[in-house]
């Protein structure tokens, strides 16, 4: 039978930050579309919890501990997601952590600290993913997760804006250059989610500024995480076989007003 337009069948991905948020729900959302799924995180038993509650749901997933910020793990990990079914067909790049500090209060060594896990880690991922199309002979598409922080200021947050600000313009250089040998790249950049990154639990959990930032977002709600795994498998499909060097932001219409 011939696939569907969005159909990850038999599609082997790898999801960076598959322990917890984000992450957990673009990687259960891929396997229960039929995507081979390699969970990558820091913590194997987070990562275990999400394949268990993956396999109840018929998901195939295989949880693969690394380091982000250790280019040897990264490696490792990417090898060991195309061993497992004979190759590799997407990835992504998902983890990140973020810091609410005014601009003059952020030292040299926090604002390096998110920017080394926020983008340069981000580039070694898709790098480390290039390489691996590149070994196969076969396409690939790898999809970036920014933020809508990268289009738009937002007080305190200094650090992360300018490492996912990064992200998109290596989005558009490696969908430029990696083109013509059918590697495709795009962003994918979620505004307030319910869910929270790394440093931002404590802020992101206060009732009055939820209701606050909601009152900023044209559609008047937070989004749920799920509602990231359209988009994610959109650029992951041959429904954007045509489709690279994009930004595409679920925001709930916060970046337009």
């Amino acid at each position: 039978m011939a696939k569907t337009l969005f159909s990850m069948d038999e599609t082997t991905v790898v999801v960076t930050g598959a322990g917890r948020g984000l992450g957990r729900a673009i990687a259960l959302g891929l396997a229960g579309q039929g995507a081979n799924v390699v969970l990558g995180g820091r913590t194997q038993e987070k990562l275990d919890a999400v394949a268990a509650e993956a396999a109840e749901r018929g998901g195939s997933v295989l949880p693969l501990s690394f380091d982000a910020n250790k280019e040897a793990s990264v490696e490792a990990m990417v090898s060991r997601a195309a061993e497992w079914k004979g190759g590799l067909d997407g990835m992504v790049v998902n983890h990140g952590v973020a810091l609410h500090t005014k601009a003059e209060d952020t030292t040299n060594e926090e604002f390096r600290s998110v920017v080394e896990t926020n983008l340069i880690s981000c580039f070694v991922c898709a790098r480390t993913a290039g390489r691996q199309f590149l070994r196969q002979g076969s396409p690939g598409s790898i999809v970036l997760i920014s933020s809508n922080g990268s289009m738009v200021a937002f007080d305190g947050l200094v650090a992360y804006g300018a490492s996912k600000g990064g992200v998109d313009q290596l989005n558009r250089q490696l969908a430029s250059e990696w083109a013509s040998r059918d590697i495709r790249v795009n962003v994918v950049a979620p505004g307030y989610m319910n869910s929270f990154m790394q440093g931002t639990e404590g802020k992101y959990g206060d009732a009055a500024f939820r209701d606050q930032i909601a009152s900023k977002i044209p559609m008047s709600r937070w989004g749920e995480p799920k509602e990231l795994v359209g988009a994610v498998t959109y650029f992951l499909s041959g429904a954007s076989s045509y489709t690279t060097g994009q930004y595409l932001a679920v925001d709930g219409g916060y970046a337009i007003v």
